[in-house]
């Protein structure tokens, strides 16, 4: 380390490294919501659905953010407990239109949360009930209430209605994200 690293370490201006990961059944919106967060001339114009995981990076202000994209189908789920330990921060993205696989997500959360690698740690969680502009889509705070949000008490969480085609409720859960990591 140079330095200029160093100095730049002790006056705060170094940015820093934030490993975030980024689940949820699959067709809820992950990929597009970390598409959004990117900047304009980075951003896919086409979004396919992710087989496996992804890596994305991007910065916002004083933290530059890593986040694995992890695919929510079934058959790929049992692969998110090997990204527990790298973690900082979770987005759980929610379909807040597919009421039928709300009790899928809610298991999902739940059995995330109680894993020996996140249920001691005070990570973040922030969660988007996303595709708010769907006619049938239940509020955030219906979506709190179906998984049973206030029972995470050892956490600090956070959830926004969001459109991610629109980019809508990003930016605040992203701020209330950065305000976390930055305590």
């Amino acid at each position: 380390m140079g330095l200029l690293d160093k100095l730049s370490g002790w006056l705060g201006l170094k940015k820093k490294e934030v490993n975030v990961l980024c689940l949820g059944l699959d067709n809820s919106g992950k990929t597009t919501i970390i598409n959004q967060l990117k900047p304009a001339n980075a951003q896919a114009q086409d979004i396919v659905p992710t087989i496996g995981f992804n890596i994305e990076k991007f910065k916002c202000s004083s933290m530059s953010f890593t986040v694995f994209d992890m695919s929510g189908q079934s058959r790929y789920r049992n692969l998110w407990e090997h990204y527990y330990k790298e973690g900082h921060a979770i987005i759980f993205v929610i379909d807040s239109g597919d009421k039928l696989r709300m009790v899928v997500a809610k298991e999902e959360l739940d059995t995330l949360l109680n894993h020996q690698d996140i249920r001691s740690r005070k990570m973040p969680v922030l969660l988007f009930a996303n595709k708010m502009d769907l006619r049938d889509a239940m509020s955030s705070v219906k979506v709190s209430q179906m998984l049973c949000l206030e029972n995470i008490k050892d956490k600090p969480w956070h959830i926004c209605a969001s459109n991610a085609i629109k980019g809508e409720g990003l930016q605040e859960g992203l701020d209330w994200l950065h305000e976390q990591i930055a305590q």
